[in-house]
């Protein structure tokens, strides 16, 4: 995986990739953006029609043998053309001059993002990431481990039940059911969430678990009391897992993805949706790529899933005030367009987080 830095500037090549002289890089580029745009092995003449430099068919030709030679490219059939092998595409990546989105683009999308409830914020950057790219767009909402909490409400609903609503900083509410009968009446319950709620103090639902029982703990020795019974409930209801808990993968459409000639053949359909479906193992990596400041580039071959090794994912974390809630991007056929890619989930990843801030 490679990080592009967060200025739009190319990255540093990671160590072990061969140093290619200035006419190997330039081929290779033109080879890239050929594919790209082709869907189809490149041969030398769609080369020298790319290039921004005039070179001999000859020297066109040779200069694909050394690129062959070092694993930079590949002959998928005998009589085609080349196309990049992952390792070629990851040089092109790494070495990516990155232009920013005009003004007009970044104004149509912040328009078209204008929605502040997380659900409907995240859905709908999923679906713009995947109409304005062409892969499949996907937003990871944040778990409830990483969510800064903003307020908690504590409501009655039986004699032995009460309702723990615990809102966090972005406005995503988590609401758990807890047995209940040593609390009284809803204005005791009230006084109860006044007390958890001074502690909140801008903690995750992580921190502020680990200092109630802390403080629990302190309290032991004393005579049970208002305070205890509120940070008891408090631990309890942030202890608990409900059926909201955040952290799933949303994504809103995967149509934009079909009209690809990579998915014209069913069984790479198939294997591409069985990799969607088992979102598990999908979101223990894209949750790998919250710690990066950058957006990430990756390739099939580095994500360790037999079910994506054709497959390339560009992502970017997004958070509020520093704090990295999720990740958004995109995910598709390493045949990808990265030089608009790759600027457009930079900036979506910009415009969720300020959506985010209440």
């Amino acid at each position: 995986m490679t990080e592009i830095d967060d200025e739009l500037e190319p990255s540093v090549r990671p160590d072990g990739l061969p140093d290619l002289s200035k006419r190997q890089e330039l081929v290779l580029r033109a080879i890239v953006a050929s594919y790209v745009g082709e869907a189809a092995p490149v041969g030398s003449r769609s080369v020298s029609h790319v290039l921004p430099v005039a070179l001999s068919a000859a020297s066109i030709r040779n200069t694909m043998a050394e690129l062959a030679e070092l694993g930079l490219i590949e002959q998928p059939h005998r009589s085609a053309g080349r196309v990049p092998t992952a390792t070629g595409l990851r040089i092109f990546v790494d070495h990516l001059v990155l232009r920013d989105l005009d003004e007009y683009e970044r104004r149509d999308l912040a328009g078209s993002v204008a929605e502040r409830d997380p659900d409907s914020l995240f859905r709908s950057a999923s679906k713009l990431l995947s109409e304005r790219t062409r892969q499949i767009g996907f937003v990871t909402a944040p778990r409830g481990e990483t969510l800064v909490l903003r307020h908690v409400a504590i409501v009655r609903l039986s004699t032995t039940r009460v309702l723990a609503v615990l809102v966090s900083e972005a406005g995503m509410a988590l609401r758990r059911v807890l047995d209940d009968e040593d609390s009284g009446d809803q204005l005791e319950l009230d006084r109860l969430a006044a007390a958890l709620n001074e502690r909140l103090a801008g903690r995750t639902l992580a921190q502020l678990r680990d200092a109630l029982a802390a403080e629990i703990g302190a309290l032991r020795s004393h005579a049970r009391g208002l305070l205890e019974r509120a940070l008891v409930l408090g631990w309890r209801a942030l202890e608990a897992q409900g059926e909201d808990e955040p952290g799933d993968l949303v994504i809103a459409t995967q149509l934009a993805l079909l009209d690809q000639p990579e998915f014209q053949d069913p069984s790479r359909v198939r294997q591409l949706f069985t990799a969607l479906e088992a979102k598990a193992s999908l979101l223990r990596i894209l949750r790998k790529m919250i710690e990066a400041r950058n957006v990430t580039v990756a390739f099939g071959e580095e994500l360790g899933e037999p079910e994506l090794r054709r497959l390339a994912l560009v992502a970017a974390p997004y958070g509020v005030a520093g704090a990295p809630l999720g990740v958004l991007g995109v995910i598709g056929p390493r045949r990808m367009d990265y030089p608009r890619v790759v600027p457009l989930v930079h900036y979506f990843s910009a415009l969720v987080s300020e959506r985010l801030v209440p």
